[in-house]
Order: structure tokens, then C-alpha cells, then sequence
């Protein structure tokens, strides 16, 4: 296991510049282009991810969350996923800025819903995930965590971030036509249809 941590390898790669192939070969990290902002987002795979620091610390925060729980290991795990996804969303729907929401959050809850599989699977006395069948703890969550070494998630969730704010800001519009009083011509003209009917 590495002793470096996260953070560390992030800034790294931020760090080393354009050539962003031999980054990912060095650091063992992925990242996305941000089109809308020029930036790029780094983050580990799931395999980089144990091997830092950080993973230890994760696992036993959550270790320590399902300890917490009274159902079952996996149960508790699926529980704090969704969770988290959903609190995450909602997050995202609301903040003004939703390219700076995705650049602050997405590799914390990528590593967060990694660390969650891993801690249910010590708890269950399990190895941990290495390739094959998805663990049953992500059998109700809505991302293929493992695919591609993480960035299938990373990818597809990074898009639902970005669309929250655009899916919170349609349903508020249709939520005010709803709302939207009608006059009393329309109404009269209503009537009329429907008494002719």
C-alpha cells in the first residue's frame, strides 16, 4: 500500500500539465474535461484509491457508520448510498454553479460510495471487490461503480450533476404553469366548451 494520500496525487496532477495520458500512467488517476470550464477533473480509480491513505480512513468511517446501523451490513450500506446520492442531487440542483458544485464533489462521493462496498465487505467477513460480480450492496444503485476502473461512474454521474440544476429548474417551471392562475375569459370560454360537449 502507498503512503500517498489522495490530495496529494490530485494536486500532482493538476500539476503536471497538458500531456494527460502520461499523468494518468503516473499517477494512476483518470480524469474528464470540463468542457464548459476548460478544467479538468481528476480522480482515482477504484483500484488507485486503495492504495492511498484516504482508504483506510474511509473504510473505517464507514465501518463505524454501519456499526452504528441496526440492519444488516448490506442493507445499511445500500441505505447510505442512496443516501448520499441523494443528498448529493439535491445539493446539486441548488447550487449556482454547477460546474464548481461537480469540481468539488465528484471524486469525494466516487471514493465515499467505493469505501461504502469495501467496509460492507470486511463487514461480512468478505474479500474485497477485484474484478467479477458487482457486490450486492450496489444492487439498487443506479451506477455500474466498477466499470472501467471507475470511470463509467465517474462519467455518468458527473453528467447527472451538471443536468440537476437543469431538471430542478424544469420542474419548477412546470410547477408554476400548474400554479398559474386563470382568467376569467378562460374560464367562461371553458364553460362554454364544456357545456356544449
Amino acid at each position: 500500500m502507498s503512503t500517498a494520500s489522495l490530495t496529494d496525487l490530485l494536486a500532482q496532477a493538476d500539476a503536471d500539465g497538458h500531456d494527460h495520458s502520461v499523468t494518468e500512467k503516473a499517477t494512476g488517476l483518470l480524469h474528464i474535461h470540463n468542457h464548459a470550464t476548460g478544467s479538468i477533473i481528476w480522480f482515482p480509480t477504484w483500484k488507485k484509491f486503495r492504495e492511498t491513505r484516504d482508504w483506510t480512513d474511509a473504510v473505517s468511517s464507514v465501518a463505524a457508520e454501519l456499526a452504528d446501523a441496526s440492519a444488516p451490513a448490506d442493507q445499511a450500506g445500500s441505505a447510505l448510498l442512496a443516501a448520499d446520492l441523494e443528498t448529493l442531487l439535491e445539493e446539486a440542483s441548488r447550487s449556482s454553479d454547477a460546474s464548481a458544485f461537480v469540481q468539488e464533489n465528484l471524486t469525494s462521493h466516487l471514493t465515499r460510495t467505493w469505501a461504502i462496498g469495501d467496509a460492507v465487505a470486511n463487514a461480512n467477513g468478505k474479500d474485497l471487490f477485484n474484478g467479477g460480480t458487482t457486490p450486492s450492496v450496489y444492487a439498487g444503485y443506479p451506477y455500474d461503480v466498477y466499470a472501467q476502473d471507475g470511470g463509467v461512474f465517474a462519467t455518468t454521474l458527473w453528467n447527472d450533476l451538471i443536468d440537476a440544476r437543469r431538471n430542478r429548474a424544469l420542474a419548477e417551471e412546470a410547477a408554476r404553469k400548474a400554479l398559474k392562475p386563470v382568467s376569467r375569459k378562460a374560464m367562461k370560454n371553458a364553460a362554454r366548451k364544456a357545456a356544449r360537449r
